[in-house]
């Protein structure tokens, strides 16, 4: 004998399908909203209107052929070697920011002491991966740059 299919079984089936649908919607809109770590530029209109002016920026930084290797060494850390595109390592003053990627840490504002085979930080960073933002002077040209470090 077979049991037919019932107006109820309809309804419980349709709670049950769009139940799972607005559950797992729910679901990957908390973990969404949980990991955002804030705002990428405070106003677009104006960021776009920056835009030429940050790519001509790019090009003539590019035409210097500076070079930055960030690594970190066996105490935490961050040593960098600036090289010009000659080779020969760039004497100036450096500025880094550590930028955790999800924001959960505050950011990091490293001191950068030059030494002998580059620059190396005055502390080691804590634990985890970071964004760094390396801003280079010398010679009366400016420089920033781009990175990630794990430590």
């Amino acid at each position: 004998m077979t049991r037919s299919f019932t107006g109820t079984h309809m309804l419980l089936l349709m709670i049950g399908f769009f139940g799972l649908i607005i559950a797992v919607n729910v679901t990957m809109a908390r973990l969404a909203v949980g990991t955002f770590g804030g705002e990428v530029v405070e106003n677009s209109y104006v960021a776009s209107q920056r835009f030429n002016g940050w790519l001509a920026a790019a090009r003539a930084q590019d035409r210097l052929g500076w070079h930055v290797v960030p690594a970190i060494d066996g105490g935490g850390r961050l040593r960098i070697v600036a090289t010009g595109a000659d080779g020969v390592m760039i004497k100036g003053s450096m500025a880094v920011t550590a930028r955790h990627p999800l924001g959960r840490l505050p950011d990091q504002h490293v001191r950068m002491l030059p030494v002998a085979e580059g620059y190396v930080a005055d502390r080691p960073l804590p634990k985890g991966r970071w964004l760094l933002r390396i801003d280079l002077q010398s010679a009366g040209h400016d420089a920033h740059f781009e990175d990630a470090v794990r430590t």
